[in-house]
Protein backbone atom coordinates (compact mmCIF):
# COMPACT_ATOMS: atom_id res chain seq x y z
CA UNK A 1 0.00 0.00 0.00
CA UNK A 2 1.38 3.42 -1.32
CA UNK A 3 1.87 6.05 1.42
CA UNK A 4 -1.65 8.91 1.26
CA UNK A 5 -0.89 11.74 0.46
CA UNK A 6 -2.50 15.46 2.22
CA UNK A 7 -2.83 18.42 0.74
CA UNK A 8 -3.46 21.67 2.45
CA UNK A 9 -4.74 24.88 0.80
CA UNK A 10 -3.89 28.09 2.77
CA UNK A 11 -6.64 30.61 1.87
CA UNK A 12 -4.84 33.45 3.81
CA UNK A 13 -2.03 35.13 2.45
CA UNK A 14 -0.94 37.32 5.48
CA UNK A 15 2.42 36.49 6.60
CA UNK A 16 1.67 35.77 10.10
CA UNK A 17 -1.05 33.44 9.26
CA UNK A 18 -3.03 31.63 12.20
CA UNK A 19 -4.77 30.33 8.92
CA UNK A 20 -1.61 28.57 7.87
CA UNK A 21 -0.09 27.55 11.38
CA UNK A 22 -3.10 25.50 12.18
CA UNK A 23 -3.04 24.42 8.61
CA UNK A 24 0.81 23.18 9.51
CA UNK A 25 -0.93 21.47 12.83
CA UNK A 26 -3.48 19.41 10.84
CA UNK A 27 -0.43 18.37 8.60
CA UNK A 28 1.80 17.66 11.60
CA UNK A 29 -0.49 14.99 12.83
CA UNK A 30 -1.61 13.95 9.25
CA UNK A 31 2.46 13.08 9.47
CA UNK A 32 2.05 11.54 12.63
CA UNK A 33 -0.31 9.31 11.24
CA UNK A 34 1.91 7.98 8.38
CA UNK A 35 0.99 10.72 5.15
CA UNK A 36 2.71 12.60 2.67
CA UNK A 37 2.20 15.94 3.06
CA UNK A 38 1.79 19.34 1.17
CA UNK A 39 1.19 22.72 1.96
CA UNK A 40 -0.16 24.89 -0.90
CA UNK A 41 0.31 28.44 -0.22
CA UNK A 42 -1.81 30.69 -2.43
CA UNK A 43 1.30 33.01 -1.63
CA UNK A 44 3.48 31.37 -3.74
CA UNK A 45 1.25 30.52 -7.06
CA UNK A 46 0.19 32.55 -9.77
CA UNK A 47 -3.75 31.99 -9.61
CA UNK A 48 -5.00 35.30 -11.41
CA UNK A 49 -8.43 36.19 -10.82
CA UNK A 50 -10.11 33.03 -12.90
CA UNK A 51 -11.28 33.75 -16.01
CA UNK A 52 -12.97 30.68 -17.84
CA UNK A 53 -12.04 31.73 -20.89
CA UNK A 54 -8.48 31.45 -19.60
CA UNK A 55 -8.68 28.38 -17.87
CA UNK A 56 -4.92 27.38 -17.97
CA UNK A 57 -3.66 30.80 -17.01
CA UNK A 58 -0.74 31.60 -14.76
CA UNK A 59 0.25 28.13 -12.50
CA UNK A 60 -3.35 26.91 -12.74
CA UNK A 61 -2.53 23.26 -14.80
CA UNK A 62 0.56 22.51 -12.01
CA UNK A 63 -1.89 23.73 -9.30
CA UNK A 64 -4.51 21.41 -10.53
CA UNK A 65 -1.71 18.51 -10.35
CA UNK A 66 -0.58 18.92 -7.30
CA UNK A 67 -4.23 18.62 -5.90
CA UNK A 68 -5.00 15.49 -8.46
CA UNK A 69 -1.78 13.80 -6.19
CA UNK A 70 -3.92 13.96 -3.14
CA UNK A 71 -5.57 11.15 -1.46
CA UNK A 72 -7.71 13.84 1.28
CA UNK A 73 -7.18 18.01 0.78
CA UNK A 74 -7.16 20.32 3.92
CA UNK A 75 -9.27 23.30 2.99
CA UNK A 76 -7.97 26.23 5.38
CA UNK A 77 -9.44 29.85 5.36
CA UNK A 78 -10.01 33.65 7.28
CA UNK A 79 -13.60 34.65 7.65
CA UNK A 80 -13.92 36.80 5.60
CA UNK A 81 -17.04 39.01 6.21
CA UNK A 82 -18.89 35.82 7.30
CA UNK A 83 -17.59 33.43 4.48
CA UNK A 84 -14.00 32.30 2.95
CA UNK A 85 -11.28 34.28 1.61
CA UNK A 86 -11.61 35.15 -2.00
CA UNK A 87 -7.70 33.57 -3.27
CA UNK A 88 -9.29 30.27 -1.73
CA UNK A 89 -12.18 30.78 -3.47
CA UNK A 90 -9.90 31.48 -6.99
CA UNK A 91 -7.57 28.55 -6.47
CA UNK A 92 -11.30 26.25 -6.34
CA UNK A 93 -11.92 28.05 -9.45
CA UNK A 94 -9.34 26.83 -11.16
CA UNK A 95 -10.05 23.09 -9.84
CA UNK A 96 -13.64 21.03 -10.58
CA UNK A 97 -14.81 17.63 -10.74
CA UNK A 98 -10.96 16.09 -11.28
CA UNK A 99 -9.68 17.23 -8.75
CA UNK A 100 -12.24 16.79 -6.08
CA UNK A 101 -14.79 14.27 -7.25
CA UNK A 102 -15.18 11.48 -4.37
CA UNK A 103 -12.41 12.76 -2.71
CA UNK A 104 -12.07 13.45 1.12
CA UNK A 105 -11.55 16.98 2.55
CA UNK A 106 -11.33 18.44 5.61
CA UNK A 107 -12.25 22.12 6.78
CA UNK A 108 -10.79 24.45 9.20
CA UNK A 109 -11.64 28.26 9.24
CA UNK A 110 -10.19 31.06 11.58
CA UNK A 111 -11.69 34.29 12.64
CA UNK A 112 -11.14 37.14 14.67
CA UNK A 113 -13.72 37.09 16.36
CA UNK A 114 -16.65 34.53 16.89
CA UNK A 115 -17.07 30.70 15.51
CA UNK A 116 -16.31 31.01 11.91
CA UNK A 117 -19.46 28.75 11.10
CA UNK A 118 -20.75 30.17 8.06
CA UNK A 119 -17.34 29.76 6.16
CA UNK A 120 -17.14 26.52 6.25
CA UNK A 121 -20.99 26.16 5.47
CA UNK A 122 -19.53 27.63 1.99
CA UNK A 123 -16.87 25.60 1.70
CA UNK A 124 -18.86 22.26 3.09
CA UNK A 125 -21.58 23.55 -0.11
CA UNK A 126 -18.89 24.12 -2.61
CA UNK A 127 -17.00 20.47 -1.83
CA UNK A 128 -20.65 19.30 -1.71
CA UNK A 129 -21.12 20.42 -5.74
CA UNK A 130 -17.86 19.00 -6.37
CA UNK A 131 -18.84 16.02 -4.85
CA UNK A 132 -15.86 15.59 -2.34
CA UNK A 133 -16.72 13.83 0.95
CA UNK A 134 -16.60 16.07 3.52
CA UNK A 135 -15.05 14.67 7.12
CA UNK A 136 -17.76 15.72 9.50
CA UNK A 137 -15.63 16.92 11.96
CA UNK A 138 -14.36 20.77 11.01
CA UNK A 139 -11.83 22.44 13.25
CA UNK A 140 -12.51 26.24 14.07
CA UNK A 141 -10.42 28.37 15.42
CA UNK A 142 -12.10 31.34 16.98
CA UNK A 143 -10.92 34.57 18.58
CA UNK A 144 -7.83 33.56 16.87
CA UNK A 145 -5.65 36.24 18.59
CA UNK A 146 -6.02 34.77 21.98
CA UNK A 147 -4.98 31.00 20.66
CA UNK A 148 -1.25 31.66 19.76
CA UNK A 149 1.38 32.74 21.06
CA UNK A 150 5.10 33.42 19.07
CA UNK A 151 3.84 31.75 15.86
CA UNK A 152 2.83 28.51 18.00
CA UNK A 153 -1.56 26.93 18.93
CA UNK A 154 -0.93 27.33 22.02
CA UNK A 155 -4.96 26.64 22.97
CA UNK A 156 -4.88 22.96 23.71
CA UNK A 157 -8.49 22.37 23.28
CA UNK A 158 -8.35 24.11 19.89
CA UNK A 159 -4.93 22.63 19.00
CA UNK A 160 -6.35 18.79 19.58
CA UNK A 161 -9.35 19.84 17.49
CA UNK A 162 -7.40 21.17 14.45
CA UNK A 163 -5.00 17.93 15.15
CA UNK A 164 -7.92 15.96 14.60
CA UNK A 165 -9.12 17.26 11.61
CA UNK A 166 -5.47 15.82 10.31
CA UNK A 167 -5.96 12.44 11.80
CA UNK A 168 -8.80 12.23 10.08
CA UNK A 169 -7.66 13.28 6.65
CA UNK A 170 -5.54 9.99 7.09
CA UNK A 171 -8.29 7.91 8.74
CA UNK A 172 -10.74 8.99 5.86
CA UNK A 173 -8.88 8.88 2.81
CA UNK A 174 -10.23 5.98 1.58
CA UNK A 175 -13.44 5.86 2.58
CA UNK A 176 -16.24 4.68 -0.35
CA UNK A 177 -17.92 8.34 -1.14
CA UNK A 178 -21.59 8.96 -1.44
CA UNK A 179 -23.13 8.50 -5.04
CA UNK A 180 -23.31 12.11 -6.72
CA UNK A 181 -25.12 14.74 -5.27
CA UNK A 182 -28.10 16.54 -7.20
CA UNK A 183 -25.73 19.68 -6.21
CA UNK A 184 -23.40 18.28 -8.56
CA UNK A 185 -25.63 17.61 -11.22
CA UNK A 186 -26.30 21.56 -11.60
CA UNK A 187 -22.89 21.93 -11.42
CA UNK A 188 -21.85 22.56 -15.31
CA UNK A 189 -19.68 24.87 -15.01
CA UNK A 190 -17.11 22.53 -13.12
CA UNK A 191 -17.35 19.68 -15.69
CA UNK A 192 -15.72 21.03 -18.16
Amino acid sequence: MSTLHVVALCGSLRDESHTRTSLEHALAAAAERGASTELLDLREWNLPIYDADADDAGDADEFRERIRSADSILLGTPMYHGSYASPLKTAIDYSGFDEFEKKTVGLLGVSGGSFPITALEHLRSVCRALDAWVIPHQAAVPNAAEKFEDGELVDESIADRVATLGEEAVRFANIEADPASFESGQNVGAQD
